[in-house]
C-alpha cells in the first residue's frame, strides 16, 4: 500500500530483497517530487541499510512500513516493523577489515544529520534518519531575451536602395512628415 499525501508518503512491504530496490525507486520519485534532488542518493542509501537490517534480523515477520516525511528544514525516513529489539550499532574499530555486515547503521549515522531507533508499541519499533534540506533555489520563468539596443543598430529611416531606372521597389518604405 502506498499513499503520499503532499509531505508525507507510507510505503508497507515484506523486506525482501526484490521490494528493497522498489522502495528505493519509490522514495527517489518522492524526492524529485518535492524538488530534492540532492537528497536522493543518501535517502535511498539509508532506506537500503534500514529495510535489509528488517530483512536480516527483524522477527517473527518480515512486514515493515517505511515513511517519509519533508518537514520544515528536514526530510526524515522512518521504518517501522514487527520486532521490538532495538538495533545495536558496533564499533567500527573492532569489526573485521574485511567484514561484510555490521556497518549499516553506522554508515546511516555517518551520512545523516540524526538518526535514533524507539520502542513502537508492545510489539515492535522505528528506526529513522534525517537529512538537512536546504531551501531550494527557485530559478525565474524562462523567458524570450530581448536585444539590447546596442546589438541591434538603430535606424532613424527606412534605408532606401536607389531605385533603378524606370523600376520601383515593391515596398516603399513610409517616411515621416515630421522632421526629426
Amino acid at each position: 500500500m502506498i499513499s503520499h499525501p503532499s509531505r508525507h508518503c507510507t510505503v508497507e512491504l515484506q523486506a525482501l530483497p526484490s521490494r528493497i530496490g522498489q522502495v528505493r525507486r519509490i522514495v527517489s520519485a518522492q524526492l524529485r517530487y518535492w524538488h530534492l534532488d540532492s537528497l536522493i542518493d543518501r535517502a535511498s542509501l539509508g532506506v537500503t541499510e534500514l529495510l535489509s537490517n528488517v530483512h536480516r534480523h527483524a522477527q517473527p515477520d518480515k512486514t515493515c512500513t517505511v515513511e517519509i516525511e519533508l518537514l520544515l528544514d528536514r526530510l526524515k525516513v522512518s521504518v517501522r516493523d514487527h520486532d521490538p529489539r532495538l538495533p545495536v550499532v558496533g564499533d567500527i574499530d573492532d569489526m573485521a577489515p574485511l567484514a561484510t555486515c555490521g556497518r549499516g547503521l553506522a554508515m546511516v549515522a555517518a551520512m545523516s544529520e540524526s538518526w535514533g531507533a524507539r520502542p513502537d508499541g508492545e510489539s515492535g519499533k522505528v528506526v529513522w534518519f534525517t537529512l538537512p534540506v536546504s531551501a531550494p533555489t527557485v530559478a525565474p520563468p524562462a523567458r524570450p531575451l530581448r536585444r539590447a539596443a546596442q546589438d541591434k543598430p538603430a535606424h532613424r529611416f527606412a534605408e532606401v536602395a536607389p531605385a533603378a531606372e524606370g523600376l520601383r521597389p515593391e515596398h516603399a518604405p513610409a517616411r515621416s512628415a515630421v522632421a526629426g
